[in-house]
């Protein structure tokens, strides 16, 4: 099901573009920001998405829109012959990134390259598993981004894909609206000085095609064996498919 695309700011930019300023905008509150708002449950969303990987010897996983690194950091620390590469349009949520691999001694196997999704560096059939977190939903053409991974992707090879959700049971949708459009915004106007930012959180999840309609996107573009696990009622989805 295809739905009208959101932009963060209302400007003449494009939707990558005014996603890239954003997050380069927030990048010193965005970890803060993360485990604030929501309480903390975001880091067993990225454990559980983790767990899923296959583990195999020398395996290479590509992070899309790595951010400040978690899942690249996660994923380095739980597979100890893995070589991670992360890529993120902002420059200053790799600086971040960056910083949080050195104090943890991993810069040997991460390597955090600034990319764009919808047109990666990589060579085809490069990598053994893909992950995005809460990345995919901020790209400006979904089919392309989701082409390009699919490309990159060995024969076989994972795609993990970590997306909010929007729960449909009562009384959680609407806890969940009134949260994400009322509260949400404010505290990240007052702690990021860019109320934007998470006016578009709320207006991206509402616009992204979850669920069934992602499976669908996902079946559409090739990947085959495709999957949804919610999480924290459906807060949250885990999508798994095979190139």
């Amino acid at each position: 099901m295809e739905k009208s695309e959101v932009k963060p700011y209302n400007a003449v930019q494009s939707k990558r573009e005014q996603v890239e300023s954003m997050f380069d905008n927030i990048a010193p509150y965005y970890d803060f920001l993360n485990r604030f708002l929501s309480l903390g449950i975001d880091k067993k969303w990225r454990t559980k998405a983790i767990s899923l990987i296959e583990s195999k010897s020398n395996l290479k996983v590509l992070d899309v829109a790595t951010g400040t690194a978690d899942i690249a950091l996660e994923i380095g620390k739980t597979f100890e012959d893995a070589s991670i590469t992360g890529v993120d349009i902002s420059a200053n949520m790799l600086k971040v990134g960056k910083e949080k691999i050195k104090k943890s001694s991993l810069e040997s196997r991460i390597k955090l390259e600034l990319g764009d999704s919808q047109n990666l560096s990589f060579d085809d059939n490069t990598f053994d598993t893909i992950t995005v977190a809460y990345g995919v939903r901020n790209f400006e053409e979904l089919e392309k981004g989701l082409n390009e991974m699919k490309r990159v992707l060995k024969n076989d090879g994972q795609l993990i894909v970590l997306e909010f959700s929007r729960p449909t049971a009562f009384p959680l949708k609407q806890l969940f609206n009134f949260y994400f459009k009322n509260i949400l915004p404010t505290i990240g106007k007052l702690t990021s000085k860019d109320p934007k930012a998470y006016q578009y959180l709320y207006e991206s999840v509402q616009a992204f095609p979850d669920g069934q309609d992602f499976i669908e996107v996902l079946n559409k573009v090739g990947f085959k064996n495709s999957s949804c696990t919610r999480l924290t009622f459906g807060i949250s989805s885990i999508y798994q498919s095979r190139k």
